[in-house]
Order: C-alpha cells, then sequence, then structure tokens
C-alpha cells in the first residue's frame, strides 16, 4: 500500500523496522503457504488488517488500563474495589505476558528478541505483578520491604506506549507524520510526569502527610518541573529530594526542548499546502516548493504560491 493512501508522507524508504518486514510480508498479497510463527509475527506488527488493528487497540486499551489501575491503587478506596483492582490487574498482566511469549516465539531472532529494549520494558511491565502473584503459591512469603520494592517497577509500565510512538503508522497511518512527531512530544512530556510522579509517591507517601495519593504528587511534579515551585508540598526523605532534583534537572532540559520542537513542527504543518503532483498524486507540499518531494517532479511554483495565499 502506498505511502500517501496511509496518510504518512515519508521520504525514501520506511523508518520502521518493523514496517519494513511488513511491507515484505504484504508486498506480493496474502501467502497461504505462510507458516504458523509468520502468521504470529505478521498480525503482532500489523496496523493494516482488521486483526491487526485490533490487537494494537487491545494492547493500548490495557496499557491505559493497567496504568489507571496503579493510580487508582494509591488512593484510599474500600478493600472490596482494591481486591477486585488486583484481580483485573493480574488478568491484564497475564495477557501481557502471553503477548511477551508470542512476540519470543515469533522474532526470527529469539536472542535478539530478549535482549530488545521493548522486550526488556514489557518485562518490566510483567515481573512485579508475576512475583506478587506467583510466589505466594509455592508457600514463599513476600518481604514488606520487597513489595514495595517490586511496586516502584510498576510505574515504569508506561513505557509500554514506547512502542507505539516509535513506529511511524501511529493512529494506524491516518495522520500526517508531523502530526505523529507532535503526538510523540506530548505524550513523551506526560510519561515524564507520570514517572516523576510515581516515583515521588513511592518515597514521599510513607512519611509526608501532603503526599497521600498519586494526585498529591502529579501535583507537586508539574510544580517542579514547570519550576514554579509554590512550596505548599515539599520532599522530607533523601530519597525525595534526589527525584526531586532530578525532576527539576529533567524540567529544565528536556522539557523547552520538547516544547521547542512542538512549536517547530506547528509551523512546519502551517507551511504546507496542497497541490496535486502530476506524476506521483502526491498533494501534501511546501508553500514555495518547486518540485515534488516524493519523485522530483515539477511542480508550478505559482500555483503553489497562490495555493498558500489564498488559504491565508
Amino acid at each position: 500500500m502506498p505511502n500517501s493512501e496511509r496518510g504518512l508522507e515519508v521520504e525514501g524508504p520506511l523508518s520502521s523496522k518493523d514496517d519494513k518486514k511488513l511491507q515484505e510480508m504484504t508486498d506480493h498479497g496474502p501467502d497461504p503457504s505462510r507458516t504458523f510463527r509468520e502468521t504470529v509475527e505478521f498480525y503482532l506488527i500489523d496496523y493494516r488488517t482488521p486483526v491487526g488493528k485490533g490487537i494494537d487497540i487491545a494492547i493500548i486499551f490495557m496499557n491505559l488500563l493497567v496504568c489507571a489501575i496503579f493510580v487508582a491503587d494509591t488512593y484510599d478506596i474500600s478493600d472490596g474495589t482494591r481486591d477486585f483492582l488486583w484481580r483485573l490487574e493480574v488478568a491484564v498482566v497475564g495477557l501481557f505476558l502471553v503477548e511477551y511469549l508470542a512476540r519470543l516465539y515469533a522474532a526470527p531472532d529469539r536472542r535478539r528478541q530478549i535482549s530488545d529494549v521493548y522486550s526488556v520494558i514489557d518485562l518490566v511491565a510483567i515481573l512485579p505483578t508475576l512475583f506478587q502473584a506467583v510466589l505466594p503459591l509455592f508457600g514463599l512469603t513476600l518481604n514488606i520491604a520487597f513489595v514495595k520494592t517490586i511496586r516502584v517497577f510498576k510505574v515504569f509500565r508506561i513505557f509500554r506506549f514506547l512502542r507505539f510512538l516509535a513506529a511511524p503508522h501511529l493512529f494506524f497511518g491516518s495522520i500526517s507524520l508531523e502530526v505523529v512527531k507532535l503526538v510523540r512530544l506530548v505524550t513523551t512530556i506526560l510519561i515524564l510526569f507520570f514517572i516523576g510522579s510515581g516515583l515521588f509517591f513511592y518515597v514521599e507517601s510513607p512519611v509526608n502527610d501532603r503526599v497521600q495519593n498519586f494526585g498529591d504528587a502529579f501535583y507537586f511534579t508539574v510544580v517542579a518541573l514547570t519550576t514554579v515551585g509554590f512550596g505548599d508540598i515539599t520532599p522530607v526523605t533523601e530519597a525525595g529530594k534526589w527525584v526531586t532534583v532530578l525532576m527539576i534537572l529533567s524540567g529544565i532540559v528536556l522539557i523547552p526542548w520538547e516544547a521547542s520542537k512542538i512549536v517547530k513542527e506547528w509551523v512546519l504543518i502551517t507551511r504546507r499546502t496542497r497541490v496535486l503532483c502530476p506524476k506521483c498524486g502526491l498533494e501534501d507540499h511546501e508553500v514555495d516548493a518547486s518540485y515534488c518531494k516524493r519523485c522530483g517532479h515539477r511542480l508550478y511554483h505559482q500555483e503553489v504560491l497562490e495555493d498558500g495565499l489564498g488559504r491565508d
């Protein structure tokens, strides 16, 4: 399928490793001789067929759900609700484990798959709940300190979204590459906020009366990362102070940098205009473009400028 039909105007070859593999598997249409392993691999990276889209949507929903469970568990809720959330978490993490094993089974190089950064993230998302659920079945008593430690790692489950953010076909290729980049930048900032809030909550909540739930920690994180510093919530532990220092440094370095990239993307979007290339059919070009950025065919410079001015 051409890039224009997917909504992504990418110069040159597809930039994602999975996209290249997917293109190789679909260029010649359905292959009835495809093995079961190859079929599993195809649907795990596919975003075009209903099955592939359904798998992606289900994984994204489960990622959101497990993050919501993490947040809800920090609030003062009833024992019945907390027990329900625990069972729900076990079920979701069980599906994460199935996904992890499926990716490992389908991978052409399993050793490389195990060391892949996204596989490591998947393991970090799975192991805390797996330890809590499985070890007691073997009569092993979990130390409170150990439980608190593995719970901290649950905050890193939000990194599972990076698998989707890294692909150029975000939202199944229905949006332009510039908007994809914008979504990535905003999501990256939200991930930083989420991780900072989770870490600050776990190190401060046991001793800090002003940090009672994730909402309090998130409020402090926003204030710290934006360097506002109201002073109504302050860290009282050494670990909390170090987390705050790291958050402020990341706020000083990353947020202005990411914000400048967002502004740059918006400027690029506003400089786009729609003029049809008579050779390849690409419509999205710069306002002052003289040649098609995909095929190099001559565009009528005056037509492009008039179209851009008419839109203003």
